[in-house]
């Protein structure tokens, strides 16, 4: 089961890592699951461009392995969902974010993934 743990804001650059590795610390996860943006056509525009950099300045501050996970239709998804769980006068998720149900569903595709099928980064 996956679902959102923590939000953390850029305020500046030195505060987010020192808060975002603060939270793999505390956590001590396996590895870092990171939703890859590609554009419909499978290449890399900017926001992904951006992703990888964020991954190459996390791989420079922590050992843990990253993986890539696509996250074509993500947010489509956790819209769908949380329009599903209004309609049905759904609990918590009625507000999530759809930024938090669009990250959980990144992360459950990848869970769901053979070792032999996820992509590293």
């Amino acid at each position: 089961m996956a679902f959102a743990r923590v939000v953390l804001e850029m305020t500046t650059r030195e505060r987010f890592w020192a808060a975002f590795l603060a939270v793999l610390d505390e956590e001590a996860p396996d590895a870092v699951v990171v939703g890859l943006p590609l554009q419909a056509d499978g290449t890399d525009g900017l926001t992904a461009r951006q992703v990888r950099n964020f991954v190459k300045s996390l791989q420079r501050r922590s050992e843990l392995p990253v993986y890539f996970m696509p996250e074509t239709l993500s947010s489509h998804e956790a819209e769908s969902l949380l329009r599903e769980a209004r309609e049905a006068g759904g609990g918590r998720n009625r507000r999530a974010p759809v930024d938090h149900v669009a990250a959980a569903r990144v992360l459950e595709s990848f869970l769901a993934l053979p070792e032999h099928a996820r992509v590293g980064a």
